[in-house]
């Protein structure tokens, strides 16, 4: 339960439930001793095309078509590298064309066919359009994002991806990219 009260403002109170899965749960009952340590790479190398949308944070939440394409790189047991090249559509308020790097805290469970990780780091605007005034603040060049993301691996070769990335700006086009897409391994 949270409560908020605010002085001039409408108070509020949120009441959450919710319910869990212990991903790969030990045989016996109760919470596993010690955790499996893990003798190599969750990733070893991965090219995943992306198709999405994005969804720019405004009061009207404009959207357009999101595609991408990511190498994934598994530089020690449980980071991730990545490299992504991000084109976020052709909206009237924004276009960002950009690439981004970033650190992966990656885990994998089921016999290694699924992955979840969470991410960080740097965005470049290479293309930029705002429909801006010429008072706000930011370039919009150097933005921040922040992801998480989730895989399945269908064989050795192929693979499912689900990203959820949030784009953070200096100024007032911060934007959800959601994207599912195919990958291969090698």
């Amino acid at each position: 339960m949270n409560r908020a009260q605010v002085l001039g403002g409408p108070d509020t109170t949120a009441l959450l439930f919710g319910i869990g899965y212990q991903l790969d749960a030990p045989d016996g009952p109760g919470p596993r001793s010690r955790p499996l340590a893990r003798t190599s790479n969750v990733t070893n190398n991965e090219v995943t095309v992306m198709l999405g949308t994005t969804i720019l944070n405004s009061l009207d939440s404009e959207s357009n078509l999101a595609e991408s394409i990511e190498y994934r790189r598994g530089p020690w047991h449980y980071l991730d590298f990545t490299a992504t090249y991000l084109h976020e559509g052709g909206h009237v308020q924004s276009r960002r064309d950009g690439v981004a790097a970033q650190l992966w805290a990656t885990r994998a469970f089921f016999n290694d066919k699924l992955t979840l990780g969470v991410g960080a780091g740097p965005y470049l605007s290479i293309t930029q359009n705002d429909d801006l005034p010429q008072n706000r603040t930011g370039d919009g060049r150097f933005a921040g994002l922040v992801s998480v993301s989730a895989s399945y691996r269908f064989d050795d070769r192929w693979l499912a991806r689900l990203t959820w990335n949030r784009m953070v700006t200096r100024y007032d086009r911060d934007a959800d990219i959601i994207e599912g897409g195919i990958g291969i391994r090698f």
